[in-house]
């Protein structure tokens, strides 16, 4: 790493929560001769990148942005530089630099800076609101407020696995959530497909995501989890409320898929080009009734297996008095393959507002895991073992 780069990093830690970019701006013109920086955020939609100062959202899907943002890679032109922001996996938008000479070690510094900003933008943000009320197009609803920041992410990438995730309609989401979480030797994932409207579905929501989240880290099995969190629903609703959830656990080591289908969303299998739901076990939505008992059931996963989870507002989306259905659903779905977990659901939820001609109207989630195969990662799980 060159003094420069190093200062410019430092720059961005020691800079107020609300100034990480006017820091940034004022090291890179002394470093490098920089007159022109500003960030562009991609919206709650994966729709739009906003820019955090002055200037038009960009929308095009062949601006030099967007090749950016959907590559990951840096892209010059005409000596403006464009630049990935994020963090594991995790996409927050791009950087924008002018002007960038083209000159190799230059542009890989000002690449390592705009991650280094994305590791800062995540660190300073639950302390800010500058950033999150710049990725907005539009005003949230108080319960897609509520949902969004119940959220992990909306990607993530290690070297076993990509995960992505997306809320629709973003802006007026209820109850449909996701939630994830790993540890370098297993991954969990949970995803609700929530009921009711407004304040209350988000309510609801997140009750049982937090229940699940209290069983997972007090390291309970999956079948217990899926028991705490409907203990929780049914005592505080006594069974006239309750949520469809899929939970899912990957060990890492192994690509051994264990399942608990509450009610669940729709859960699709791609391999080798093949479409399927995955034959799971139908069991109570949490909080249908009181002391269920929940049953796990295991499936091997392949390198290269990609799963999909997708809510009913997918399949049962109308477009000009049309149901999207299923055999669409699998059509578009084959089509996903070579594009990464993210572009994945943003195509999928971006062909569902071209079919209904505008945003959807009823919950939708989509959720895209794809299983890259057992491979060390942070030195905690190694290869599969011969069997």
């Amino acid at each position: 790493m060159s003094a420069a780069e190093d200062r410019a990093r430092r720059s961005l830690i020691e800079a107020p929560a609300d100034l990480l970019l006017d820091r940034l701006g004022a090291e890179l013109a002394t470093a490098y001769g920089i007159t022109s920086v500003e960030l562009y955020q991609v919206d709650y939609r994966l729709a739009e990148l906003l820019p955090l100062g002055e200037g038009a959202p960009l929308t095009s899907p062949g601006h030099p942005a967007w090749r950016c943002f959907d590559h990951q890679e840096p892209i010059l032109v005409q000596q403006v530089g464009w630049f990935p922001v994020g963090m594991r996996g995790e996409r927050r938008g791009v950087l924008r630099i002018a002007p960038v000479p083209a000159d190799p070690d230059t542009v890989e510094a000002l690449a390592g800076i705009a991650t280094a900003l994305g590791h800062e933008l995540t660190a300073v943000s639950a302390g800010t609101d500058v950033y999150r009320a710049a990725r907005r197009s539009r005003r949230l609803t108080l319960a897609a407020e509520m949902q969004w920041e119940l959220l992990p992410a909306r990607s993530r990438v290690r070297p076993s696995f990509s995960l992505a995730g997306q809320l629709e309609p973003a802006y007026a989401v209820r109850g449909d959530s996701f939630d994830w979480s790993d540890d370098g030797d297993r991954l969990w994932l949970a995803t609700i497909n929530g009921t009711g409207e407004g304040v209350a579905a988000a309510l609801l929501t997140s009750l049982a995501t937090y229940a699940l989240r209290n069983a997972r880290r007090a390291g309970l099995s999956l079948a217990d989890q899926a028991a705490l969190a409907d203990q929780a629903v049914y005592a505080l609703h006594q069974g006239e409320q309750h949520l469809s959830t899929l939970l899912m656990e990957v060990e890492l080591r192994s690509g051994v898929l264990t399942v608990v289908d509450a009610g669940s969303p729709r859960l699709v299998l791609l391999r080798d080009d093949d479409v399927h739901d995955l034959p799971i076990e139908a069991q109570f939505p949490l909080g249908m009734f009181e002391g269920t008992d929940y049953r796990e059931q295991r499936f091997d996963l392949r390198p290269g297996d990609r799963l999909f989870v997708v809510s009913d507002g997918v399949v049962d989306a109308v477009g000009r008095d049309v149901r999207y259905g299923d055999t669409a659903l699998e059509r578009f779905l084959r089509r996903t393959g070579p594009l990464a977990p993210l572009d994945a659901v943003r195509s999928l939820i971006g062909d569902l507002r071209a079919f209904v001609a505008g945003d959807l109207i009823d919950d939708a989630v989509v959720v895209c895991l794809d299983w890259t195969g057992p491979q060390p990662s942070g030195g905690r799980v190694s290869t599969l073992p011969d069997r």
